[in-house]
């Protein structure tokens, strides 16, 4: 039990890391949704559709060296070469691209129809924070949560203000000049967006800058080709998660009609960021098991750990589904009052449940990455990124927003049930599954109950989260009790 209490503690520091930034993050939502800053829902397509792409590159300009980073680092002899081999990577690929963005950007532009004048901003910040994706791996290799969140906070607070002095006070302003007719051709208050990113990145980078002078900056080519056979597959697999969680954005915007189409990609979301509660849960539970997982694999009662990680996964998430459905209304009043969007409030239950599953695939994971079989991860990740692509191919036309939110939830679910089957061949371990299929079955069930039948009945909806915490509190106590019993451990 006090391995679990030590892994819950570094995801409850790695969750604020990743949930309070992201709260900020709402108050963007809310801010960009708003008729004074952008004046419809079309121009917050355009903003989404930016982001797709920026998660897509995310994920390329990292190609797997941060997992490939502390899979070495824990196995290597020599930490100091992995760490100066992994920096000298990212830093010549992350020069690469700078260069070929910059040259090309004219390209891009006419490419993915996105105005030249984001793609020049997109790209600086695509490079910065390509530059401290080592710098945070290694804080965490470290055991270094704390700084780990700090550092992410300082991102957002800047990212944040800056938002709120641009595309308030500095537009307030310059409302009546029309210098921005002559400088911008594209939308200035879209441009104040994405330099409020840049310097957030630059800032970022700032801070962790003096890791950059730990380095002795000498690569081994050979640990390098091991690292690089290791990542590919997990690039792989990022690249199909990058489809799976924003490349439907770019396909609405491609596939209906253009009178609705950045309409629809504006209000599908921001509904979508309601169901973010899910994903920041999921995303803080994998930052703080990860380094675990590895850890872990060499002792005796490892599978058993990660079983019974498994099983608290999925009871939280079961009760976080079941609250953010029961009060989605509220929430949607606090984060997007702006009406013209609700009308996209029908994905948020899908969505929720969607990354619940994606969650519980993040857990199975754990067999591939500690046997060195990365590829599963890509080949079960490209499966999802399949029906993904063809669901929304399919039924977009006739469906709209919706057919994506279905074809999140289908690709999720399949990879998780791909992930068991796999991982019992390769990496057997004992979770129990008729007990976590009733925790699912009955969270889905309330959820279903409290959104199509009691839909803003709060009293109501109140009982039902009554009734799974009982049903919780009678099947764990336990094991609850066991786990708030102070640490005596030194």
């Amino acid at each position: 039990m006090s391995v679990l209490k030590t892994v819950y503690k570094q995801t409850f520091i790695y969750g604020l890391a990743t949930v309070v930034p992201r709260m900020l993050s709402f108050l963007l939502v809310r801010l960009h949704t708003d008729k004074s800053v952008l004046e419809n829902v079309a121009d917050y397509g355009d903003v989404s559709i930016i982001f797709a792409y920026f998660v897509l590159f995310n994920v390329i300009l990292a190609y797997g060296m941060e997992t490939a980073f502390f899979r070495f680092f824990n196995k290597e002899p020599s930490k100091a070469k992995v760490l100066s081999t992994a920096t000298i990577s990212i830093i010549a690929s992350s020069l690469g691209f700078l260069g070929l963005g910059l040259l090309f950007q004219q390209q891009i532009a006419d490419l993915t129809h996105i105005h030249v004048n984001y793609i020049t901003l997109v790209v600086w910040t695509l490079f910065l924070d390509a530059l401290v994706i080592i710098p945070f791996a290694y804080l965490r290799a470290q055991g270094k949560p704390i700084k780990y969140t700090a550092v992410k906070l300082t991102n957002v607070v800047v990212n944040l203000a800056l938002n709120i002095f641009l595309l308030v006070y500095l537009k307030a302003l310059s409302a009546d000049n029309s210098i921005w007719d002559s400088i911008y051709i594209a939308n200035f208050e879209v441009s104040y967006i994405f330099i409020a990113n840049l310097v957030a990145s630059a800032v970022t980078l700032l801070i962790l800058l003096p890791f950059y002078f730990k380095i002795n900056y000498k690569i081994d080519t050979v640990l390098w080709k091991k690292m690089l056979r290791y990542a590919l597959p997990v690039l792989v697999s990022g690249v199909a998660f990058s489809v799976n969680e924003t490349f439907d954005r770019v396909l609405l915007e491609r596939l209906l009609p253009e009178s609705i189409a950045k309409t629809s990609v504006g209000m599908y979301s921001a509904c979508y960021k309601l169901a973010l509660f899910m994903m920041l849960f999921a995303t803080a539970y994998r930052l703080g098991i990860e380094p675990f997982f590895f850890s872990q694999s060499k002792t005796k009662d490892a599978t058993k750990n990660y079983a019974k990680i498994l099983e608290f996964f999925v009871i939280c998430g079961a009760l976080i589904l079941l609250i953010v459905v029961v009060f989605v209304d509220v929430l949607k009043l606090i984060l997007i009052p702006n009406e013209a969007y609700w009308e996209a409030m029908k994905v948020v239950p899908i969505l929720l449940l969607a990354y619940l599953f994606l969650g519980i695939y993040h857990n199975l994971s754990v067999w591939y990455k500690i046997t060195d079989r990365t590829k599963f991860g890509a080949y079960i990740s490209v499966i999802g990124a399949g029906i993904t692509l063809l669901v929304n191919l399919m039924f977009i036309t006739s469906f709209n927003y919706m057919a994506s939110a279905m074809a999140t939830l289908a690709a999720y679910f399949s990879m998780t049930l791909l992930s068991y089957y796999f991982g019992r061949k390769h990496y057997p371990i004992p979770y129990n599954i008729k007990k976590i299929s009733i925790y699912l079955i009955l969270a889905i069930s309330l959820s279903a109950l409290s959104f199509y039948q009691f839909r803003a009945q709060y009293l109501i909806g109140s009982t039902l989260i009554g009734i799974l915490l009982l049903i919780i509190w009678q099947n764990e106590k336990a094991t609850i009790k066991q786990f708030l019993k102070p640490s005596h451990d030194h």
